[in-house]
């Protein structure tokens, strides 16, 4: 019995080993290993391989771990059964004592099995399963070797299904943006991310949704110039309204011919020469960009182009607004960049806002904490109507 036992012990312990480089290789992450191989590891690289084609890896897997299971069921119907059948035959019939003691021993084994060779071998895969993936790679690879034959067998079998049922054989396992979102929300939510950290992760990935038209300064409040504007006129214009730049045109805000920096006027009223633009004015190109431009693309082109200013024309070359750089690092960086600006949503009260009429869409969803909505006059959530007042 003693020996038995042993036996029992040892298959657990095989059991234990399959159950948890299963576990270890499927729950192991990509980016990690990548790290690691990146720096030496061949383990690591080793792992990766197989993680491209585990099916040789799984069939070893449930070969081992059905073997071992059917075998483990033998030695201990035979270890227990007589030593359970000994003590219930003094009490009972000799037939019911035999099923009883199957029983038993069935439990005995099967509850040790389910304990010690798959539950806590898999609870310790999933807490390090790049580390014990590294370790068991190579134990692993020798069982592949030793089960060639098998392997390819059944294998060979399983590819047959796959290709029956059109079922893919390899695992896609690109990083997409939502795997990155999904991440940022658990450390944001684990705390390992603060606030602002966690905000300004998820604007950067924001400038590849949202155009330019949602953060120009649209064209109805766009200050220019006419190329014939008289010097007072100039004047008045740049007290009111301090920009570092402004657009040039030739009698409406459609026939645009540059752009003057603020710092060349100011030069020229120290020099006591005049503002009029046809008076040697320097009138510089304007970069022009179509408003279908992501934020990311007009990053771009502002680093393309050298420039921290542009002009957004729609279709049908028609001017929709203005964009600089810093409208796109205040969507990027908020309030650290956008401070001194009026507030555009300002919360009334807790179930009010008053929100200005030139908003970006998206900032009001952010704010509101809502997906998304069909009309304005159906903004709500899940819980309450909103009152919002357009400005």
């Amino acid at each position: 019995m003693l020996n038995s036992i042993l036996v029992i012990l040892c298959l657990i312990a095989v059991s234990a080993f399959f159950s948890m480089s299963e576990i270890s290789l499927a729950a192991s992450r990509k980016i990690k290993l990548k790290l690691l191989a990146d720096e030496g590891n061949i383990n690591a690289q080793r792992v990766l391989n197989m993680q491209e084609n585990p099916g040789m890896f799984f069939t070893v897997v449930q070969i081992g771990l059905n073997a071992v299971a059917i075998l483990g069921g033998i030695v201990g119907d035979a270890a227990f059964s007589p030593a359970f059948h000994s003590l219930f035959s003094r009490y009972m019939s000799a037939e019911l004592s035999e099923q009883l003691s199957f029983i038993l021993s069935f439990s005995l084994v099967t509850g040790m099995f389910i304990l010690f060779a798959d539950l806590t071998p898999k609870r310790i895969g999933m807490i390090a399963p790049e580390a014990v993936a590294l370790r068991i790679i190579n134990p692993m690879r020798f069982c592949l070797y030793v089960c060639t034959p098998l392997v390819w067998f059944f294998n060979g079998l399983a590819n047959i299904i796959f290709r029956i049922f059109k079922l893919p054989m390899v695992r896609k396992d690109d990083i997409t943006s939502d795997d990155i979102y999904a991440v940022v929300e658990a450390g944001a939510l684990a705390g390992v991310l603060r606030k602002q950290e966690h905000e300004l992760i998820e604007n950067v990935f924001e400038l590849e949704s949202r155009t330019v038209p949602s953060s120009m300064t649209p064209r109805e409040n766009v200050i220019w110039f006419d190329l014939h504007e008289d010097e007072q006129s100039l004047k008045n214009k740049v007290a009111e309204h301090p920009h570092s730049k402004f657009l040039v045109c030739n009698e409406d805000i459609d026939h645009i011919i540059g752009y003057v920096d603020s710092k060349d006027l100011l030069n020229r009223v120290l020099a006591n020469q005049s503002l009029a633009l046809n008076s040697g004015v320097q009138i510089r190109n304007t970069l022009i960009v179509p408003d279908t431009l992501t934020l990311s693309e007009a990053l771009e082109s502002f680093k393309t182009a050298g420039e921290d200013f542009a002009v957004i024309m729609n279709e049908y070359a028609l001017v929709v607004g203005i964009i600089t750089l810093n409208d796109v690092m205040t969507t990027l960086m908020g309030d650290l960049v956008g401070q001194g600006l009026e507030e555009q949503i300002v919360a009334r009260d807790e179930n009010s806002w008053l929100i200005d009429g030139g908003t970006p869409i998206d900032d009001v969803m952010r704010v509101l904490d809502i997906d998304e909505f069909p009309a304005v006059g159906q903004l709500r959530n899940h819980r309450r109507l909103y009152d919002v007042y357009a400005a």
